[in-house]
C-alpha cells in the first residue's frame, strides 16, 4: 500500500488559503470502489482509504511514513506566482483589449 504526503490546493469555492498550510499522508486505492447490490451505491471495503493523517511539515509526514515502514510517494506543490494588478491598468492607453460600454 502507498502512502501520498501532499499539501492540498485550496477549493474553487474560497479566495483564501485556508487548510493549505499542512502537509496530508492518505493512502492511495488497492482496488476500486464496487457497487452495493441493493442501493446501488458506491461501496469501498478498503477502511484505509478512510484515514487522513495531517502533518506541520513535509518532513514530519516523511519520517512518520518511514517509522511505520510505508511505501510513500511526495508530490510537490506548485504555488502560483501573484501577478501584479491595478484598478487603474483597466483604462490605460494601449491595453490589449479594447475597454467597452
Amino acid at each position: 500500500m502507498t502512502a501520498r504526503i501532499y499539501r492540498p490546493v485550496k477549493s474553487a469555492m474560497q479566495s483564501g488559503k485556508a487548510n493549505t498550510r499542512h502537509w496530508v499522508l492518505d493512502f492511495e486505492p488497492e482496488e476500486p470502489y464496487g457497487r452495493d447490490p441493493l442501493m446501488g451505491w458506491a461501496t469501498m471495503t478498503d477502511m484505509k482509504q478512510m484515514e487522513k493523517l495531517t502533518f506541520a511539515t513535509k518532513e514530519e509526514a516523511i519520517a512518520y511514513a518511514r517509522a511505520h515502514g510505508l511505501a510513500y510517494r511526495v508530490l510537490i506543490p506548485h504555488d502560483p506566482v501573484p501577478r501584479h494588478k491595478s484598478y487603474s491598468d483597466n483604462f490605460r492607453f494601449g491595453r490589449k483589449r479594447n475597454w467597452t460600454h
